[in-house]
């Protein structure tokens, strides 16, 4: 388990995202959420093990931050039809996501927060577990 004094630079780089325990998860929560209100709009990519626990992770993070639903992309594979790991992108600004199979990632969730009025804040941060946004 990681310790309360990680930081959202620390998980830069990171493959998978690490294991956090409590302290940590509301320690990485209150740095990020600042930095999400700065920016206008966000895209997403879920690293996960199917494509049921990345939308579940999609819809954690959309009820947390108070989002509307992304809808699935009608140009994108039939979820049913995805076995094994994926890489799910959700763009907040078209509203859709697309999930594809993708072997050889890690597991963790990416937030990247877009601001044309405010370019510096504009990041990207994790990857955060993809049950940090769980309910």
């Amino acid at each position: 388990m990681a310790d309360a004094s990680m930081s959202l630079a620390s998980l830069r780089g990171l493959r998978s995202a690490p294991a956090l325990d409590a302290a940590a998860r509301d320690s990485l929560r209150a740095a990020l959420l600042p930095l999400l209100e700065r920016c206008d709009w966000f895209t997403v990519g879920v690293m996960a093990p199917s494509a049921d626990a990345a939308v579940q992770a999609l819809r954690g993070l959309e009820a947390a931050l108070g989002w509307s639903a992304h809808e699935l992309d009608p140009a994108g594979e039939a979820l049913g039809s995805i076995e094994g790991p994926v890489f799910l992108k959700a763009n907040q600004n078209s509203g859709r996501f697309l999930v594809r199979r993708e072997t050889g990632l890690g597991e963790g969730l990416l937030i990247t927060g877009h601001s044309p009025a405010d370019p510096e804040a504009e990041d990207t941060w994790g990857p955060l577990p993809i049950d940090f946004f769980a309910a």
